[in-house]
């Protein structure tokens, strides 16, 4: 079992998200989508696809880091300062599995390296699209949709 969904959104990815200026709803859907999508929410947080919430491999995290974090020294500062202190130094990679916010941020951070055009937050297909560029340029866009489905929708459904 994974983590709540609206528990995600609330306490992880909207706070995160406002936290490098970068909230929208579209922004908060996509990456509750992409972890729904690539980990079932947490059911598992690693495989040999990545780490964590987003399954980020160690080579797309470092070469996020080298090659578009470094070049904004600014925000490669915010985003380190969700990192933790010493465990950061000493392994990079596993921040993307035990710390929510850091992955949370790396995750967004690829997704605006590609600058994709953001669909409405209610676009489940153009969400998948962006999915699929970003973390899983061989998936099938109903891969997403059913881990929308399955755990993204009925959160929605409670709210009616």
């Amino acid at each position: 079992m994974g983590i709540a969904a609206s528990e995600l959104s609330e306490f992880v990815i909207r706070p995160t998200l406002m936290y490098l200026n970068r909230h929208c709803a579209t922004a908060e859907a996509l990456l509750l989508g992409i972890a729904a999508s690539q980990s079932a929410l947490g059911s598992a947080l690693h495989d040999r696809r990545g780490h964590g919430l987003y399954r980020i491999g160690e080579h797309r995290h470092q070469h996020l880091w080298d090659h578009y974090l470094a070049l904004d020294p600014d925000l490669a500062s915010l985003v380190r300062g969700l990192a933790s202190q010493h465990a950061f130094l000493s392994g990079p990679h596993l921040e993307l599995t035990v710390n929510l916010r850091y992955a949370t941020a790396i995750a967004w951070m690829l997704v605006e390296q590609q600058r994709p055009t953001l669909p409405e937050a209610d676009d489940v297909l153009g969400l998948a699209r962006i999915w699929r560029q970003t973390f899983h340029p061989q998936g099938r866009l109903r891969d997403f949709t059913c881990a929308w489905q399955t755990c993204i929708a009925p959160l929605d459904q409670q709210a009616c």
